[in-house]
Formats: structure tokens, C-alpha cells, sequence
């Protein structure tokens, strides 16, 4: 017979943010008023992200919508557009597309365990990549070089260099070229 979810157990304790209450509470309130409101300008956007220890290369288009919720474990590179959800650290490159409700799973629970253990992973995204709206990549995933996931896919793998993925899980149907 197997174990129950016991939610009453659940500890995260040993998970540390990277941020002391009052900055995360200052950044709760920025998330706020420029993130998840629709505030459409970028240089605030941009400026409030590097504040807080955002990484953020040149030309970053942020969508309004968009929830950030640990700024300082955010590393986006030059001319990539975030559409609209982090835990873990997230490593975008350059010139990557996250389109419209794309998510990016950094966190999950070890289901196996009564205590719901939180589960805390990486997610890569090189130069090039492009998400597709509502697509999800889940924890500890490296989107390759120019690798495409295409329209409510989900990635629970690493997608390779120059190839482009569809359905749930997402499996290879070609390579990307680019003309």
C-alpha cells in the first residue's frame, strides 16, 4: 500500500527566497504597480528589475501582466520579450520569445513524499528560444539554442539546438531552420 499526501507536514524552511522580509515586501508592491497591473512602459519596468538584482540586457520588452515574484533570481539577456510568471532561478538569452501566458515551472513537490517536499530547479533558455503562448517548461529544463515549443506544449525535457516541439509531453516533429 502506498503513503498519503500529509499537507500538514509540508516545511519549506530550508527554501531562502534570497531577500529579507522588507524587500520582498517593497518588491511585492512594485510587482504590483508595475508588473501584474498592465503598466505598459518598459524603462520603469526595466529599472525597478535591476533595483531589486534583476539581470536585464538591452531592448527587454516586458508585457504588462507579467508576475515576477524573486526579481533577484532573474537573468534576462539583450532584445527578449517576456509575455506575461519565478522560484528558481531563470537564465533567459538573448533574443528569446516567452509569448503570450508561457510559464516557467521552477517549483514542484516530490509527490512521493508525505510531506510534500517543495522542489526548487533551474530553468535555461539560450539565445534564440521561442515559448509558445500558454506553453509550460517545467523545472530543471534547458530550452537549447533557438529551440522552439510551440502552442500549449509542455517541455518536461531538455529541447534540443534548432529543433521545434509540440503536445504534451512535447516531442521533436522537425528541425527550426531559419532563413
Amino acid at each position: 500500500m502506498s503513503g498519503k499526501t500529509d499537507l500538514s507536514k509540508f516545511n519549506n524552511n530550508w527554501y531562502k527566497p534570497g531577500a529579507n522580509v522588507i524587500v520582498r515586501g517593497l518588491w511585492y508592491l512594485i510587482n504590483l504597480t508595475y508588473f501584474k497591473s498592465g503598466f505598459p512602459f518598459m524603462r520603469p519596468k526595466r529599472f525597478w528589475l535591476r533595483l531589486f538584482g534583476a539581470k536585464v540586457g538591452i531592448g527587454v520588452v516586458i508585457k504588462p501582466g507579467v508576475n515576477i515574484k524573486y526579481p533577484w533570481n532573474l537573468s534576462v539577456g539583450n532584445y527578449s520579450w517576456i509575455g506575461e510568471n519565478n522560484l528558481g532561478k531563470v537564465k533567459i538569452g538573448d533574443n528569446v520569445c516567452l509569448s503570450q501566458g508561457a510559464m516557467l515551472l521552477t517549483g514542484n513537490h516530490n509527490y512521493k513524499k508525505s510531506t510534500f517536499d517543495l522542489l526548487v530547479e533551474e530553468i535555461i533558455l539560450e539565445d534564440g528560444v521561442w515559448i509558445g503562448a500558454k506553453s509550460m517548461v517545467a523545472p530543471g529544463v534547458t530550452c537549447k539554442s533557438h529551440s522552439v515549443l510551440s502552442v500549449q506544449s509542455v517541455a518536461v525535457e531538455n529541447l534540443e539546438p534548432y529543433s521545434i516541439y509540440h503536445g504534451n509531453p512535447a516531442v521533436k516533429v522537425r528541425d527550426r531552420v531559419i532563413e
